[in-house]
């Protein structure tokens, strides 16, 4: 018999639509919608009561010292650590995943150590030049005037006390005495003697090279600024995500920003 029944065609009832009258107010609300609805407002009614209660039944002596350090503006929890980050940078440490900042701050620091090599030559060619150019750092700012660059040393093993006092530097690398100061990039007399390294650079081609320098030096400074916010980032986003796990830790000072730091107690694993 219920292979009969299962055969014989049955009526599709369909849900009823809303009247065109009421076409205004959109869908029709069907039982199911109505179950939603109730829930949905019957837990808001729930947990607002249960907030009463507690506002009610509160300790007005009621203390913890976290307390001192926060407080509440037009009825917004201030946190102390947001009030030292500009707007920006909150913007992306709400935004941003860990693993993302990191892997974009390995990248800008293999590019600024690549654009690193390629401007240690400037300190060389400016001497070559004869030029007394204002001190620049690598960032493109003026270094201080009481800063002493660090002496470039090269040491050379020799036998005797003789040839100490006779030693000659050119002699020894085999290149001209005007090229001795350099690290690198030295050539030897008998390429010297060939004319393959030397390069004859009309007037314009000197600017074109001082400006690529300058761009070179505006980005290098850009794209340093940018990896010291993104360290600063990666260290707030670790040290939030260490502050929500489990563990005993205390506050043991502030850092030069003024924010705290904290040291956790060793746990000891079973």
């Amino acid at each position: 018999m219920s292979s009969l029944r299962n055969a014989v065609h049955r009526r599709n009832h369909k849900e009823r639509s809303q009247p065109l009258a009421r076409q205004k107010h959109g869908l029709l609300e069907k039982k199911k919608d109505y179950i939603a609805r109730a829930r949905d407002y019957h837990s808001k009614q729930d947990r607002l009561k249960a907030m009463r209660e507690k506002a009610a039944f509160r300790n007005p002596d009621e203390f913890y010292f976290k307390m001192i350090n926060t407080r509440t503006k037009e009825g917004v929890h201030l946190t102390e650590r947001n009030q030292k980050f500009s707007h920006d940078f909150l913007k992306l440490l709400s935004t941003q995943d860990l693993n993302y900042v990191t892997t974009q701050r390995d990248i800008g620091r293999k590019r600024i150590d690549r654009m690193q090599q390629g401007l240690i030559l400037l300190d060389d060619d400016t001497r070559d030049n004869g030029e007394e150019d204002e001190d620049m750092d690598l960032t493109g700012a003026p270094s201080s005037s009481k800063s002493v660059p660090k002496p470039k040393n090269h040491i050379v093993f020799v036998d005797n006390e003789d040839e100490v006092k006779n030693f000659d530097v050119a002699k020894h690398f085999d290149t001209a005495p005007e090229l001795i100061h350099r690290k690198f990039n030295r050539p030897r007399m008998e390429q010297l003697k060939q004319e393959q390294t030397v390069s004859h650079l009309s007037k314009a081609e000197i600017k074109a090279a001082a400006k690529e320098r300058e761009r070179s030096l505006t980005e290098l400074a850009s794209r340093m600024q940018r990896e010291e916010t993104m360290a600063k980032l990666e260290q707030e986003m670790t040290l939030r995500k260490n502050l929500m796990l489990k563990g005993r830790k205390k506050k043991i000072g502030v850092d030069k920003d003024g924010l705290a730091k904290y040291k956790w107690k060793a746990d000891r694993k079973k």
